[in-house]
């Protein structure tokens, strides 16, 4: 027969044997507690009392239950009653690492044999772990759980925190603008920056794929192509402040200098007529698609990849004629008043004599390529070419050269790789060069085709035209009859004409006296910098081409892929000191494994509990956020609970909850 042995308000155990009445908040109070049982010994016909440890528990319907833990014999090291019960009290307290109700166990064989038991509790995993008194336990019905509103948030989130870094928030609210419009900015900004789109697409992936509304505390129901439009135009209305804002918070926040900056320009074409445009026109399109109007874009960035300054002119505007405006518009604003002047690098297409001598009289330094290759100039025969290898492991030979009547520096370079790709192209047009030639002898040869002496030299005119850099390299004769209609046509490759010590050979030229090749070459180098800006804007933020009817609003669009340009850099620029070197993409890509769920379940009171959260990151991500010292889950876990029938309230953004206080 059972019985039960316990601490209640009145002193004593209850070791009779017989029925014994619990009270069950006793029972429910004490995790352990002891039970008696007596059991007949045939060999010493006598009754002997064993104990068992056993512990109250609540089933799923919530009624308390009881179950063995541990069978502890017949507990001869404390027999007397009182030590018994200071046993239960100091097990407890090991248990649950809290003091105990009652006076501090002083008896040793209590505490040892509590000790004891407590090791062999958790050597047989009969216990879990301490619990934290701020857990949160709920029974919940498995079946009812459901994961759904699930929203992008690890790109968001790297490009709101490198925001929070520019302080772009600040520049607003210093620039007079209220609450809700620099939300509605950062909003747009951050999605222009992680999914590059037009605002009709942004709407709908703002409101069905991302979390980022959640992020800048915009309601994401008021999110409208009309508002995005007029943000993005009034961001537009602070174009120069923002970048003289965003140029000095760069180089404070990295300790950088604009020793070098690089200037460069690119266009887009526009996918429309723009009949009634002031900028959009005709000119020469990079992309090749000259049926296409054009706007230009002027970008000067520093060493580092920042952007310092940007221009936009009429699509027909070339690229020499640009230089002057824009360093007088630098000039005028005083940014370089007062410090030493940088060296400005640039590509062959704009380093005009005109530029150059600009650039002198105006006291700047200067590193470019020759528009031309050089025919008169001498270098010395002593030494021998430096040879280096570029990102591709490919060679490249460097030497100083000098050229009669100039001041400036030269620096003969020759690529290998430029070289075997010249090769390949002139390979290439003159193959094509020559099937053109074949066509034009076939025409002659067979019937009905084009004979006429001025229509044949009209085909080998177009063919010229067609195939400038192959066709000085030929000798092509047309036989007549003296009749204007021509017989035969025969050509051949003149003898030494293709141009195999020249090629992959170009020049570079500085107002820098540099010794050291490598350092010029480094110099110059950095111009690759400028060609990677382009190529973020034009593929990771799909700059072109646009889709705007009206200049102001085209203005507006390349503007917001300029700032979401100043977001890239910050991100890029700091993971590539921690040395990653991902692309744009491929940073959107891994970070955005990481999502926000929402997860609903029914409990066993039958009330709906929902739980919103950020999900761990991957292993590439967490790379990602360490090495930018980004928080990993910027925002906050959010539980709520209610019955059936209720209306669920929505709750307010995390930004919009701290911003209200």
């Amino acid at each position: 027969m059972n019985n039960c042995f316990l601490r209640s308000g009145q002193k004593g155990p209850c070791v009779a044997p017989g029925p014994f009445v619990i009270d069950l908040q006793v029972v429910v109070s004490l995790k352990m507690f002891l039970k008696t049982v007596r059991k007949y010994i045939k060999t010493d016909k006598t009754y002997h009392t064993y104990y068992r440890l056993c512990e109250s528990y609540r089933d799923e319907f919530g009624f308390p239950r009881q179950r063995m833990v541990l069978g502890l014999g017949r507990m001869m090291e404390i027999p007397d009653v009182d030590q018994k019960l200071a046993f239960i009290d100091r097990l407890n307290e090991l248990i649950d690492h809290r003091p105990g109700l009652f006076s501090p166990c002083t008896d040793v064989a209590v505490e040892q044999l509590a000790q004891q038991v407590y090791h062999e509790l958790k050597v047989k995993r009969r216990i879990d772990r301490p619990l934290k008194q701020d857990h949160d336990f709920d029974l919940v019905n498995l079946k009812t759980l459901k994961n759904k509103n699930i929203r992008e948030i690890g790109a968001e989130s790297i490009s709101y925190q490198a925001v929070e870094q520019l302080n772009l928030r600040g520049f607003l609210q210093a620039r007079g603008w209220d609450e809700n419009q620099i939300r509605l900015a950062l909003t747009h900004i951050i999605s222009r920056t992680v999914y590059p789109a037009s605002e009709y697409k942004a709407v709908s992936w703002i409101q069905e794929n991302s979390a980022i509304c959640e992020l800048t505390g915009y309601a994401v129901e008021d999110i409208t192509k009309d508002r995005l439009y007029d943000i993005a135009k009034k961001l537009y209305g602070e174009k120069e402040k923002l970048e003289d804002h965003l140029s000095r918070c760069t180089n404070e926040l990295f300790g950088l200098d604009d020793k070098i900056i690089l200037y460069d320009l690119t266009n887009t074409y526009f996918e429309g007529r723009m009949a009634n445009s002031m900028l959009a026109n005709h000119g020469r399109n990079k992309e090749k698609r000259n049926d296409a109007k054009l706007i230009v874009l002027a970008l000067i960035v520093n060493q580092y990849g920042f952007l310092k300054y940007s221009d936009i002119f009429e699509g027909n505007t070339t690229d020499h004629e640009t230089l002057e405006m824009v360093i007088n518009k630098l000039n005028k604003k005083g940014r370089y008043r007062g410090k030493q002047k940088p060296i400005i690098v640039m590509d062959a297409g704009i380093s005009t004599e005109g530029n150059i001598a600009y650039l002198r009289r105006h006291g700047y330094d200067y590193m470019c390529v020759t528009r031309s290759k050089l025919l008169k100039y001498s270098a010395d025969t002593t030494q021998t070419p430096v040879q280096i290898k570029d990102k591709s492991k490919q060679v490249i030979e460097l030497q100083k050269i000098k050229v009669e009547d100039d001041t400036d520096h030269y620096l003969w370079v020759k690529s290998h790789m430029k070289a075997a790709k010249e090769h390949s192209m002139n390979d290439l047009f003159t193959s094509r060069f020559e099937q053109g030639l074949n066509a034009v002898q076939r025409g002659i040869s067979k019937k009905g085709g084009t004979k006429r002496l001025e229509k044949v030299w009209e085909r080998i005119g177009r063919l010229k035209e067609k195939y400038p850099s192959a066709h000085t390299w030929y000798d092509i004769e047309v036989t007549h009859n003296n009749h204007g209609i021509a017989t035969g046509m025969s050509y051949q490759k003149k003898a030494g004409s293709l141009p195999d010590k020249k090629a992959g050979v170009y020049f570079l030229r500085t107002s820098l006296d540099i010794a050291d090749e490598c350092s010029m070459w480094s110099i110059y180098n950095t111009i690759r910098d400028i060609e990677a800006s382009f190529r973020i804007l034009k593929s990771d933020l799909d700059l072109r081409p646009i889709y705007h009817k009206t200049d102001q609003a085209s203005m507006a669009h390349l503007h917001l892929g300029l700032m979401a340009y100043w977001i890239v850099s910050t991100i890029r620029y700091q993971l590539k000191l921690k040395g990653i070197t991902h692309d744009w993409r491929e940073i959107v890509r891994i970070t955005n494994t990481q999502k926000r769920v929402t997860t609903t379940m029914v409990n066993s009171q039958d009330k709906t509990i929902q739980i919103s959260q950020c999900s761990e990151p991957t292993e590439k991500a967490q790379q990602i956020f360490k090495a930018l010292g980004y928080r990993e889950k910027i925002l906050p876990r959010k539980k709520s609970v209610w019955h059936p029938g209720e209306h669920f309230k929505i709750e307010k953004p995390f930004n919009q909850l701290v911003a209200d206080g």
